[in-house]
C-alpha cells in the first residue's frame, strides 16, 4: 500500500503532465487557426490579405514566457535570424480566445509574407507566438535555370493525387516551360523585390493576365502563385502544397505550361520573392 505522501506525488505527477498536454493541445490549435487564417484573403488595416502558405514550426522559436529577452533566448536558441518578432499576450485562457486578441492587433504581422516559421509558447494565460525570417542560406542559380528546376518540382508533385485542403485532385500531366509566362513571372518577382510588396496586383494595378498578355502570352487562361523568403524552389513548392488555393493551382488540369522565376533584393522585407505563371494556350 502506498504512503499519503508517494501518493500524494503521483498525484501532483499526473496533475502537472495533465496541464503539460492540454499546453500543447492549445498551442496546436493556436497554430492551426493562425494557419487557418493565413490562408483566406482578410481585410487587414483596411486591405485585403494574399493567401498565404501556412507557417512551419521551428523549435528554436519556441521560447519560454517571461524568461530572458527576445535577444538573449534567440541567442541561445541558435536560430538563423533574418527579422524575428515576438508577440506576448497577457489573460487569453484558451487558443481561441488567443488568436481574438491577435485578430484584432496583430492582423499585419501574422499576414506578412516574410515570416515563414513560428514558435508557440504558453504558461497558464501568458502567451509568446515568435515569427521567424531566416537568413537565406541557398546559393541560386540564375532566375530562368531555377524557374525550370521549380517546374520539374511542380511536374512531380502533378505527377501523383493529393488533396488540396477540402478537395481531391486526380494526377494531372506536366506542364512545359512557356517563355513568355517566364519573362512575365521575372518581371513580376523583381518587381515585388525592389518594390518591396507581395501582391498579385502590382502599384500599376496590372493583374497575372495582363502582365502575362504583355509579356506576349495569349492563352486562355492564366493562374499564378507567388511565395517569399524560401531559398529554393523546391521549398517553395513544399509550402504550396500544404496552401490549398496554391496547392488547387499547381494540381489544376486545367493548366498544361509555366513559366517562374525568382528575384532578390537584400533591402526588400523578404529579400527573395518567387512567381509562377500557369497558363492554358
Amino acid at each position: 500500500m502506498r504512503s499519503p505522501t508517494v501518493l500524494r506525488l503521483c498525484i501532483l505527477l499526473s496533475s502537472l503532465f495533465g496541464s503539460a498536454v492540454a499546453a500543447a493541445d492549445e498551442q496546436a490549435r493556436l497554430l492551426e487557426s493562425i494557419n487557418s487564417y493565413r490562408a483566406e484573403v482578410q481585410r487587414c488595416s483596411g486591405e485585403p490579405s494574399e493567401i498565404l502558405p501556412p507557417l512551419s514550426v521551428d523549435k528554436r522559436l519556441v521560447l519560454s514566457v517571461g524568461i530572458g529577452g527576445l535577444e538573449e533566448s534567440l541567442g541561445r536558441s541558435g536560430y538563423p535570424l533574418a527579422n524575428v518578432r515576438a508577440i506576448n499576450l497577457s489573460g487569453p485562457r484558451d487558443a481561441q480566445a488567443a488568436m481574438a486578441v491577435l485578430r484584432q492587433s496583430f492582423c499585419k504581422l501574422l499576414l506578412d509574407a516574410q515570416f515563414i516559421d513560428i514558435g508557440i509558447s504558453r504558461q497558464e494565460r501568458e502567451w509568446r507566438i515568435v515569427l521567424g525570417r531566416p537568413l537565406l542560406t541557398a546559393r541560386l542559380g540564375d532566375w530562368q535555370g531555377e524557374g525550370k528546376r521549380l517546374l520539374e518540382a511542380v511536374n512531380q508533385a502533378r505527377s501523383q493525387a493529393r488533396r488540396c485542403g477540402s478537395q481531391e485532385y486526380p494526377a494531372a500531366a506536366a506542364l512545359v516551360w512557356n517563355a513568355e509566362l517566364g519573362i512575365a513571372a521575372e518581371g513580376h518577382s523583381r518587381a515585388m523585390a525592389n518594390g518591396n510588396f507581395f501582391s498579385h496586383q502590382d502599384p500599376d494595378g496590372r493583374v497575372p493576365g495582363d502582365r502575362a498578355e504583355l509579356a506576349g502570352y495569349h492563352g486562355s487562361r492564366v493562374g499564378e502563385n507567388l511565395a517569399a523568403a524560401l531559398d529554393a524552389p523546391q521549398r517553395v513548392v513544399d509550402a504550396w502544397l500544404a496552401s490549398p488555393g496554391h496547392c488547387a493551382n499547381l494540381m489544376s488540369a486545367q493548366f498544361s505550361e509555366l513559366g517562374a522565376a525568382y528575384a532578390e533584393d537584400p533591402k526588400s522585407d523578404a529579400a527573395i520573392y518567387w512567381t509562377a505563371l500557369f497558363g492554358s494556350p
